[in-house]
């Protein structure tokens, strides 16, 4: 039996269907590749990142657990981790500036106080955040940390689009009262 339509392309692909494998590009591989630029900052590193995580929805898209994660969430930290690796494994580095040139680039890294106001202020945000009504917190999340649209989001959370804006209109609003105290 299919599971519900919201991840049914995963479902055809762990079947073996190529044309839904190309419909799931078509349909993320603009939001997979932001979030392989927004890491490795290199766009040929991210578009070799963004084939390798295709590939590995091919081979893994029967893995996929509804239960655990939306389809984007799941295809999301794919495109992250891949990333990750990708750096760690040196590949980007090896196209940074000699260390001849040290002098020249500077140390953009936050102080120590900066770091730790910007964590308190982390902890106050995702306070704040705890304090939304569940759905509302997941839309302004989605909206603002991973860059989902209105109408996506409107879309995965089966709701009209006004309703989503005004979620997150309101919910924004609550927010700042909540940080201001």
């Amino acid at each position: 039996m299919p599971p519900a339509n919201n991840w049914l392309p995963l479902w055809r692909v762990a079947g073996g269907d190529r044309g839904a494998l190309r419909l799931l590009y078509r349909d993320t591989s603009a939001k997979l590749f932001a979030v392989c630029m927004r890491i490795l900052r290199d766009e040929g590193e991210a578009e070799d990142v963004l084939q390798d995580v295709y590939i590995t929805v091919w081979r893994r898209a029967g893995t996929f657990d509804p239960g655990r994660a939306s389809p984007i969430t799941w295809l999301v930290a794919i495109a992250r981790n891949q990333s990750i690796d990708r750096l760690r494994s040196g590949a980007v580095a090896k196209r940074m500036q000699a260390i001849d040139e040290a002098p020249e680039v500077s140390d953009n890294a936050p102080i120590a106080l900066a770091q730790l106001e910007s964590s308190q202020e982390r902890q106050r945000l995702m306070d704040c955040l705890g304090e939304l009504e569940p759905r509302h917190a997941i839309a302004v999340r989605s909206a603002f940390l991973e860059g989902d649209a209105y109408d996506e989001l409107a879309r995965q959370m089966n709701i009209p689009l006004g309703t989503m804006k005004s979620w997150i209109r309101r919910s924004l609003l609550r927010l700042r009262a909540c940080l201001e105290r």
